[in-house]
């Protein structure tokens, strides 16, 4: 199996082949991902340490410009407007509706949210899972619901964070964390946060 893995990643990455089963298969996370698309995908353009889940949806990824370290988990990017092909047959009409979306350095776009067209993100921005956005999302905000709507300010959530893993049992182990995710340590953190969530 690891010698087909091998293959598939190969005619991915180097050939843009078999991306169906390269995900299927081979299961890249979303930083592996990333770099696929930033050399495959036909995004407008892909900035440096970002992160697509496979999961994620984008319906046109010509009129998508990411920045860097922007995070897309299991969400929706949506570049047109469905309902005019149904209007041009309806009315006789030849109309167009299209639209960017420009997601700007250190984002972060929540499950199962979706990004309408001609929308702008960020800089430092949380798009909270399930939002529906409609609107540009101004620089340092957190925008929640549907239609999304700012509930906070990325910097005064940082805090928060901040005090809150202070206090958790393991703090240190965090710390010591390789990225985002270190196996070395994962089983203890994990034994610890399970203690910590039923036992105390």
């Amino acid at each position: 199996m690891k010698l087909i893995q091998s293959l598939l990643r190969f005619l991915a990455m180097e050939r843009g082949k078999c991306v169906g089963l390269y995900k299927k298969l081979c299961r890249p996370d979303g930083t592996e991902y990333a770099m696929f698309l930033k050399k495959h995908g036909k995004l407008y353009s892909i900035g440096e340490d970002c992160s697509i889940l496979t999961s994620c949806n984008i319906t046109d990824p010509h009129y998508v410009r990411l920045g860097n370290n922007v995070r897309l988990s299991t969400c929706t990017l949506i570049g047109h407007d469905g309902s005019v092909n149904m209007l041009n047959r309806a009315f006789g009409l030849k109309l167009d509706s299209v639209g960017k979306i420009d997601i700007k350095d250190n984002v972060f776009v929540g499950y199962h949210a979706i990004i309408m067209p001609n929308v702008t993100i960020g800089p430092n921005a949380i798009v909270a899972a399930g939002a529906v956005v409609t609107k540009d999302v101004p620089p340092n905000t957190i925008v929640g619901g549907i239609p999304a709507k700012p509930i906070g300010k990325v910097d005064e959530y940082v805090e928060r964070l901040k005090t809150r893993n202070a206090q958790y049992p393991w703090a240190e182990l965090i710390r010591q964390r390789q990225g985002t995710y270190d196996p070395r340590i994962e089983p203890e953190l994990k034994r610890l946060r399970q203690k910590y969530f039923y036992e105390i």
